[in-house]
């Protein structure tokens, strides 16, 4: 059985004793039904794995042994954030899940002019909380142990005008080229993925006016979730470690 990998949110360090958190207990105590002498995998996003043997396993608690620490080298060369206005449903957990899959480093969800989303207060910030636990848990399943931040909900313009050395990415379908015709040479890159409707006139022309370049990806019309998933893809495969 491949040995399962937990995220668990506060110092690691080899030979150290240590109790599992809820969510860590929860999974590997009562989802999987592990117990005493079993081996599973602790990563804090420091970018290392800890190997770990379970030594104590109760009905409410369980205990590991770090036995061994070992560098993680999943981490894509091309730091990627990912600016996407939300979406409706479960599709903004989706691209969340999939765009960390793919090695996004930072994702800022984003409110747009055409975003059919509406949150705020409370809403809000238990919606940043449960797509950074998808984040964590996409981790989990891909072997990063580097965990990529959900930011605080921005707005478009906001976000866009951010100071950057990245280079600013927009997908558009009148742009003159696709990602693979990048002239530039980076290892930093902000997308933006706007919302089901597009971004509007205005909101096109003000990403032009913080110098983003717009890409095309191809002939056909692509839903948000497919055009983020298929550009990261891209410039991974241009600038990271895809392909």
């Amino acid at each position: 059985m491949r040995i399962p990998r937990i995220f668990q949110p506060f110092p690691l360090s080899q030979s150290s004793v240590l109790e599992l958190d809820e969510d860590g207990f929860a999974h590997v105590g009562r989802v999987l039904r592990m117990t005493e002498g079993q081996q599973l995998c602790l990563f804090n996003g420091d970018g290392k794995d800890y190997l770990a043997e379970i030594i104590t396993a109760g009905k409410k608690s369980m205990s590991v042994n770090i036995i061994s620490v070992t560098d993680n080298h999943s981490e894509s060369p091309l730091n990627l954030h990912l600016g996407q206005v939300i979406s409706r449903g479960d599709r903004m957990d989706f691209t969340l899940q999939k765009s960390v899959e793919l090695g996004v480093n930072t994702i800022t969800p984003l409110f747009s002019e055409r975003c059919g989303v509406k949150l705020a207060g409370e809403r809000l910030d238990k919606k940043v909380a449960q797509w950074q636990k998808i984040v964590i848990s996409a981790c989990e399943q891909c072997g990063r142990a580097t965990v990529p931040e959900v930011r605080p909900v921005m707005e478009l313009a906001d976000w866009c005008a951010e100071q950057t050395s990245a280079l600013k990415l927009n997908l558009h379908p009148r742009a003159s080229h696709g990602i693979q015709g990048l002239e530039a040479d980076t290892t930093r890159i902000r997308l933006l993925i706007g919302p089901e409707g597009g971004l509007s006139a205005e909101e096109i022309a003000m990403t032009e006016q913080h110098q983003f370049t717009e890409v095309l990806l191809g002939p056909r019309v692509l839903r948000t979730e497919t055009a983020a998933l298929t550009a990261i893809t891209a410039l991974q495969m241009k600038f990271g470690d895809l392909g």
